[in-house]
């Protein structure tokens, strides 16, 4: 960490004022630029369709120690550009400290920066840095976001070298589907770079600047997701290269060698994961750059996401096992406590310890204990042997039973069938109204891995679903019809109460709702597991599970507390 984190600090700063593919500012050790008062009116990033010029009005006449709202006290100014400042500041209410813009209400884009300001506040999505307040008064607008002190850069991280394989797969796969969520709902960044992603104490990647960024200085595009898809492959690469992937420098990253154009990550560096140096490359195709392997490339988020979905998961490295010293004897335990050291050069004899129990108390004492296990080895013996007789006369008694009860086969014990499991051959989410859950996390439900789930959205009422849906649910193939005895689910969350069904169904899109369905089982628990057994016996390719009623929960990851599930594990048995 730098001696004064930046995490939260202005997403205007400075540090990559130009577009992609042009020449940026170098940034200082704390991601301010040195710069502060360059003029960016030619600031536009790669697809973008223009900017605004920026209004005539001069910035605002503040102050460290002056007080906006009667609250927020500002305390050091980390970018004054373009008619506007950026602002670390405490607020006093609540005894945080946050982040400000402060620009004058007259200013040209006083209004856009509003209006971006509270669409990105309204999306909550905790992936982003938030925005916290919007304002408009005394002649200034002003916006306040967090301030994320145990947040690092990922310029910072990459001023020391490339990322892990697993980092960087984690930091592309959750700033992508971070990306598709605001662009569903109509939001964009326009300026992603290594200065707005970060990297909190936690391990969690969040994005500052949603749509504020670009508001603040004029940027707009004509193809929103195709300019932050590739944004987001510009980042792949500078983690997985350290590289800047064109040939001017930028956020303190060298770029690539002139005149070759753009080469894929494992060309530039050794040891590079392949995988994801495709993923980075299909990414960047755009502008005469090619996808590698004749791959198609990905022009928006969701797509990334879900080429992200389709790569073997990259799991963390071992940790390093570091085996612990030999055992050292200490000078007690050889008999030389207390003894002074021997001088250099002399060999000091040691005393042999004296032969042990050689005493007249230590021949009795030997024979006790002998005598003591004598007797213990006769006593265990013995009862061995009368367990073992026991034993035989109860398997004597059961066999006569037997055979005396002829019109009884096995003697009125039918034997339960053996189950087999039934492997899973594939599963899509099922939607009967309304918007999906996590379409893209299906494949987590039966990967044999109990730590990766596919979630439910967070709901404010419950534990029915009902009316906000009717349920929610997936639908597996078998891959060929079978018979179902029972299924067993594993749950995130415990509480009251879980309610699923299972139904058989024609196919992975079925073509009638759940009423058209027969169903096979159903089962409500409190706990973190629950067991659906079949009622009835059939055969089926297809089953839905279905879920009706969720638990209360508590927030974490990026859901907040609310009625809600999440499935870890299915096993379907025959």
């Amino acid at each position: 960490m730098a001696e004064r984190s930046t995490a939260a600090v202005d997403v205007a700063d400075n540090s990559g004022d130009e577009p992609l593919t042009a020449k940026a500012d170098q940034s200082t050790s704390d991601g301010v630029a040195q710069d502060r008062e360059r003029d960016t009116d030619s600031d536009e990033p790669q697809g973008s369709g223009g900017t605004e010029r920026p209004g005539k009005a001069s910035p605002p006449e503040l102050h460290s120690g002056h007080k906006l709202a009667r609250r927020y006290r500002l305390e050091e100014c980390v970018t004054r550009l373009d008619g506007f400042s950026s602002w670390r500041a405490v607020d006093e209410k609540l005894r945080r400290a946050v982040g400000i813009h402060v620009l004058p209400s007259d200013h040209t884009r006083a209004r856009s920066v509003l209006a971006a300001a509270r669409s990105s506040a309204l999306l909550g999505d905790p992936r982003f840095v938030q925005v916290l307040d919007a304002v408009e008064e005394n002649d200034l607008v002003y916006v306040v976001h967090e301030w994320l002190p145990d947040a690092v850069e990922l310029t910072t991280l990459l001023a020391t070298g490339p990322l892990e394989a697993h980092d960087a797969y984690q930091m592309v796969t959750q700033v992508a589907q971070a990306m598709a969520a605001a662009h569903r709902e109509g939001l964009s960044h326009l300026r992603l770079n290594p200065g707005t992603i970060l990297r909190t104490s936690s391990g969690q990647w969040r994005i500052r600047g949603l749509a504020v960024n670009a508001a603040l200085r004029g940027i707009s595009s004509n193809t929103p997701q195709r300019t932050d898809t590739e944004a987001i492959g510009a980042l792949l690469y500078a983690a997985l290269t350290q590289r800047w992937p064109y040939e001017d420098d930028a956020y303190g990253l060298s770029g690539l060698p002139k005149g070759v154009g753009l080469i894929a990550p494992d060309q530039v560096r050794a040891g590079v994961h392949r995988g994801l140096s495709e993923l980075a490359m299909r990414a960047l195709a755009n502008d005469g750059a090619t996808a590698s392997r004749h791959e198609a490339p990905c022009t928006t988020p969701e797509e990334l996401v879900k080429a992200i979905g389709e790569m073997p998961r990259i799991r963390p490295p071992e940790p390093s096992f570091t085996a612990p010293p030999d055992y050292q004897r200490t000078t007690y335990q050889q008999g030389t406590y207390g003894r002074p050291a021997a001088g250099p050069g002399i060999t000091q004899p040691v005393q042999a310890p004296p032969p042990p129990l050689q005493s007249r108390t230590g021949k009795a004492l030997k024979w006790a204990v002998s005598a003591l296990l004598i007797a213990a080895l006769g006593l265990g013996s013995w009862q061995l042997a009368e367990a073992l007789m026991d034993q035989r006369k109860k398997s004597d008694n059961t066999n006569q039973t037997h055979t005396t009860d002829g019109n009884d086969k096995n003697g009125g014990i039918t034997p339960s069938r053996p189950t087999t499991q039934i492997k899973i051959q594939g599963a899509q989410e099922y939607v009967a109204s309304g918007d999906a859950q996590a379409p893209e996390d299906v494949k987590k439900t039966y990967d044999g891995d109990s730590s990766t789930y596919w979630r439910t959205k967070r709901y404010n009422d419950g534990p029915e679903l009902a009316p906000y849906k009717p349920g929610v649910g997936i639908v597996y193939d078998l891959g060929s019809a079978r018979k179902i005895a029972a299924a067993s689910i594993g749950l995130r969350y415990p509480g009251s109460h879980t309610t699923i069904h299972l139904y058989a169904t024609d196919s992975l899109s079925p073509s009638t709702g759940v009423e058209g369905m027969t169903e096979i089982g159903t089962a409500t628990t409190s706990g973190t597991s629950l067991t659906v057994k079949a009622t009835k016996s059939l055969k089926t390719q297809y089953v839905l599970l279905w879920i009706t009623a969720v638990p209360m929960a508590p927030s974490d990851g990026y859901s907040g507390a609310g009625y809600k599930q999440a499935i870890t594990d299915v096993k379907f048995t025959g």
